[in-house]
């Protein structure tokens, strides 16, 4: 059976890259309106059709969202495609699974990070022939890279190469800093692919749909109506977004080693230790649970490896950091809210070091060493809500309260806390040699 479907431009030029034997990844990125779920369920349709007997993959964050959105596109493609049920395809809605005559398949998948599944070990040892996620900025890079890898299934049968299908707004994540930037600086890998879709690309379109789009708030219309990435999430924002994604390829000047060590407090809190050569943090250990005992002991093995000097090692002192504070003599704990240093114009010493540590970055002063892309996608997060709060006010300079960021990303930014704690040594550099308190 064939079908020859009515497509945009941009559609085409996508559909046209699922030809060829370079491109593994498709970014169909974009305002609201720009076709990109049609073009995704199209594209896993039309694969189903021409190959027998494949296996694809059509997910999303969320499977109820995936069935109330994304499935709703499907089915319209089917029906504008004259392919009916029970005819051409069945729909098991208990196990998820789209059936089509020649025995393709296309599985529903629900991608979000668990925290019981951080592996997605739900995928077990799923293979596919080709994936398309909806909503791809709702996603983690880690999923991402699973569902890619699980791209093997009748590949050799029918000489084709593993395809990723992904559809977003624009979003400061993974996408930004691995299609969207690469893109625009003309540095995408040649495997990847980034298509850009507005809705005034979209001939099939509503005509009201556009007017809808330019009532929103400024940010959303901004993101949604001009496909605007470069938008900001807030004036109040001390980091640049460009800035904190370059602390994983600058290289921060070397010097006198340091650890610094965020302790959990309650529930979801992870401690976070972090070994500094200089400006450059060469190894972040964390860890869910852990004893004030095993804290220390943690800390320090990696001094003792490394020859760090105890006046070189901070702690969040605050809550049960002061146990492990106190095991480890003649190391520095750090008070979030003590005065600041140099009687500077700070509400405390948190807010001291976080606009120390924002000026750093902003200067590609510091640098970060991970392979892990959950803990680069945790800093990021983090970082990305370091604001100044009540900045237009004659009052001591303040950030927003930690309570805060936790009901803003879902949890404590542990990550960016330690980064600002070796703050404390920049701005008193004599700490550790004559500095009296």
């Amino acid at each position: 059976m064939k079908v020859k479907p009515i497509l945009t431009d941009k559609q085409a030029l996508a559909f046209e890259y699922l030809k060829d034997e370079e491109t593994n990844e498709i970014l169909f990125g974009g305002g609201a309106g720009g076709g990109k779920s049609w073009w995704l369920c199209a594209a896993i349709i039309s694969n189903c059709i021409k190959y027998k007997g494949i296996r694809a993959l059509l997910g999303r964050s969320k499977l109820d969202n995936l069935k109330k959105t994304t499935l709703n596109t499907f089915f319209e493609v089917c029906g504008q495609w004259n392919l009916t049920t029970p005819k051409h395809y069945t729909y098991n809605a208990q196990a998820n699974i789209i059936s089509f005559y020649n025995g393709s398949e296309v599985i529903l998948k629900d991608l979000f990070n668990y925290p019981s599944d951080r592996n997605f070990d739900s995928l077990g040892s799923l293979e596919l022939s080709i994936a398309g996620i909806d909503e791809c900025n709702q996603i983690t890079e880690k999923a991402k890279q699973i569902v890619s890898s699980r791209i093997r299934y009748k590949l050799d049968e029918y000489n084709l190469v593993p395809k990723l299908l992904l559809t977003c707004n624009p979003s400061k994540n993974w996408c930004y800093t691995e299609f969207y930037r690469p893109a625009r600086n003309n540095e995408l890998p040649k495997h990847r692919k980034f298509i850009q879709a507005l809705v005034d690309d979209n001939r099939n379109i509503s005509k009201h749909y556009k007017e809808q789009l330019s009532k929103l708030d400024r940010l959303s219309k901004e993101r949604l109506l001009f496909g605007n990435w470069e938008y900001d999430a807030a004036d109040d924002n001390l980091i640049l977004y460009d800035k904190i994604v370059d602390l994983f390829t600058n290289q921060g000047q070397l010097g006198e080693k340091y650890i610094t060590c965020d302790v959990a407090r309650f529930g979801q809190d992870k401690t976070v230790i972090m070994l500094w050569n200089g400006l450059q943090v060469e190894q972040i250990q964390s860890y869910d649970k852990s004893s004030i005992t095993e804290v220390a002991k943690a800390i320090q093995d990696l001094q003792f490896k490394n020859e760090v000097k105890r006046a070189n090692i901070i702690i969040d002192e605050d809550g049960v950091g002061g146990g492990v504070v106190d095991m480890l003599p003649s190391c520095r704990g750090f008070v979030n809210n003590s005065r600041p240093l140099k009687n500077e114009n700070y509400q405390n010493l948190k807010t001291q070091c976080y606009y120390k540590l924002a000026e750093k970055i902003n200067k590609n002063e510091i640098g970060i060493t991970t392979n892990d892309i959950m803990i680069k996608q945790y800093i990021i997060e983090e970082l990305e809500q370091v604001r100044s709060k009540n900045a237009d006010r004659d009052t001591k300079l303040q950030i927003i309260q930690k309570d805060v960021i936790k009901n803003l990303i879902g949890r404590s930014p542990d990550f960016a806390d330690s980064l600002a704690m070796r703050m404390y040594y920049e701005i008193d550099s004599n700490y550790g040699r004559y500095f009296v308190q």
